[in-house]
């Protein structure tokens, strides 16, 4: 009985710890507006400016600023933090690094969020 409990057990924490807990932050309010921000000149040829965003802190926004950054490989592409509305209010989505499509210094991805917000996806 106790190795069948113990069998249990293992089963369990290897299901629990194979499946990632995906949360989903959803704030009423639409974020403010981006702000327009001139970059700096870059360190060096191969960064590439990631513009700033609103992130969620608790039930309001707070402002994250731009920052050069070089890819982390050759064909890197930047696909930018943004907002999308849903029923819900609006969620955020983290930015992350895409495989390009032969661009060998990588690049900045825009799918057109409304200057990081999602304007008109209403989901």
């Amino acid at each position: 009985m106790k190795a069948r409990m113990l069998w249990v057990l293992a089963i369990t924490a290897a299901i629990a710890v194979a499946s990632p807990a995906q949360i989903s932050i959803y704030i009423g309010t639409p974020p403010p507006p981006i702000p327009y921000v001139v970059p700096p000149p870059p360190p060096a040829p191969a960064y590439i400016w990631t513009e700033g965003y609103w992130a969620p802190q608790g039930n309001h926004y707070r402002w994250v600023r731009g920052a050069w950054v070089r890819p982390p490989y050759g064909d890197a592409e930047w696909d930018h933090p943004h907002w999308d509305h849903y029923d819900k209010g609006w969620k955020f989505h983290k930015g992350h690094w895409n495989h390009g499509h032969g661009n060998a210094n990588g690049h900045y991805k825009d799918h057109d969020h409304g200057n990081g917000h999602g304007n008109g996806h209403d989901h």
